[in-house]
């Protein structure tokens, strides 16, 4: 439906990418969501009343609010589809994120208050009612949740959205949820088993464990996550594609919302080489990278000394000690400055994150290595970088 929905309503739907045809998705699904979900409250409550099922009627009220999660959605896409302006030069992204926050907090609520329900009815249980209508509408609503999910699931891979994620987890709880509520009908029927409020305090567990996985992968994009690999490789073939690149560091890709992202990385380029043409082999990197990946992207350029011998064997020294410390380090920005009674060695080391050693020990170590090195008497002048890819 949701296929044949877009291909009649959205212009260019296979262009995932496309700021406009991502909104277009999420205003679709997010309408499509409201009207399934008030159909599923109505029949719900329906069931839940004829069958006197604390669960059937909870989960009646979820859908409902699961309409309401998908209006926050909606308008999620719809606001962060606005352009920049003063306040927000970098637009309105993250707004689509919040939305996605906003719907892991509602699952959190409702598996809450589901749990509160089903306590009360393990502590007072009673016999729910049997109805082949209740056990029909509620058949119905394991398919159509299933449905939700699979749809709800396929977008959110097809337009990279964390809110589209957060509310086809949504779904797949529901679908859960109804159908331990159709189990405990069942079993109240074939063996007289009251575990209505069991089951509905299984579903309500499941459910905020749900809304919690939903909430931290939508705080962890807003807090700032680390690329992609696939993304910061591809970034680097890019960029060292064009003839002059030595190498490339530094690469941070800030995220401000899909198709607002911007990146900053440092080029090294030969010391000796013409300034005005390595300037303008960097402008065509920045352009292509802008043209290729829809984003911002600053490139400094950062001159390397490659053709001394001196300065070239004493760097791959240097990475042999990093390397025998730890092959996880990497450096960059090598340079040595030559003196009377020592020569200055001066380099970054990249260093992961909840690394063992402190930058102390690290910068030390290394220091110690290097004063073996025969020739000159050798001092490290080290900054320690942090890896943001």
């Amino acid at each position: 439906m949701i296929t044949l929905l877009s291909k009649l309503f959205i212009k260019n739907c296979r262009e995932y990418s496309r700021p406009e045809v991502r909104r277009a998705y999420g205003v679709l699904c997010g309408g499509f969501g409201i009207f399934l979900n008030i159909i599923l409250f109505i029949g719900k409550l329906i069931a839940g009343t004829i069958a006197a099922s604390v669960a059937v009627t909870a989960d009646a009220f979820n859908n409902l609010s699961d309409a309401g999660s998908s209006v926050v959605t909606l308008i999620g896409f719809k606001l962060s589809g606005q352009k920049p302006d003063p306040e927000h030069p970098y637009g309105h992204g993250r707004l689509e994120y919040i939305s996605g926050l906003i719907v892991a907090m509602v699952i959190i609520v409702m598996g809450f208050e589901l749990l509160l329900s089903s306590i009360k009815k393990i502590v007072s249980p009673e016999l729910t009612e049997f109805s082949w209508l209740a056990v029909g509408i509620l058949a119905a609503s394991i398919l159509v949740k299933a449905y939700m999910f699979v749809y709800n699931r396929l977008t959110a891979k097809k337009i990279d959205s964390v809110a589209m994620k957060a509310t086809a987890t949504d779904s797949l709880t529901d679908c859960i949820a109804t159908f331990m509520a159709l189990m405990a009908m069942i079993a109240a029927k074939l063996w007289g088993w009251k575990i209505d409020g069991w089951c509905g305090a299984a579903v309500s567990l499941f459910v905020m464990y749900s809304g919690f996985t939903a909430a931290k992968d939508t705080i962890s994009v807003l807090l700032g996550q680390p690329p992609e690999k696939e993304l910061v490789e591809d970034i680097e073939r890019t960029v060292m594609a064009h003839e002059g690149i030595l190498g490339i560091h530094d690469l941070v890709v800030h995220d401000y919302g899909p198709g607002r992202m911007m990146m900053s990385l440092h080029a090294e380029v030969p010391a000796n080489g013409d300034v005005l043409e390595l300037h303008d082999m960097i402008d065509n990197i920045e352009r292509e990278l802008n043209r290729k990946f829809d984003c911002e992207a600053v490139v400094h350029m950062d001159p390397i000394q490659n053709d001394d011998e001196t300065t070239n064997a004493l760097k791959e020294e240097v990475k042999a000690i990093l390397n025998r410390i730890d092959p996880e380090l990497k450096m960059h920005d090598f340079r040595i400055v030559p003196g009377n009674t020592h020569t200055n060695v001066i380099f970054d080391v990249i260093v992961p994150f909840k690394y063992p050693m402190t930058d102390t020990e690290l910068k030390t170590k290394v220091g110690e290595e290097l004063e073996l090195l025969e020739g000159n008497k050798y001092y490290a002048v080290i900054n320690v970088d942090k890896a943001y890819v």
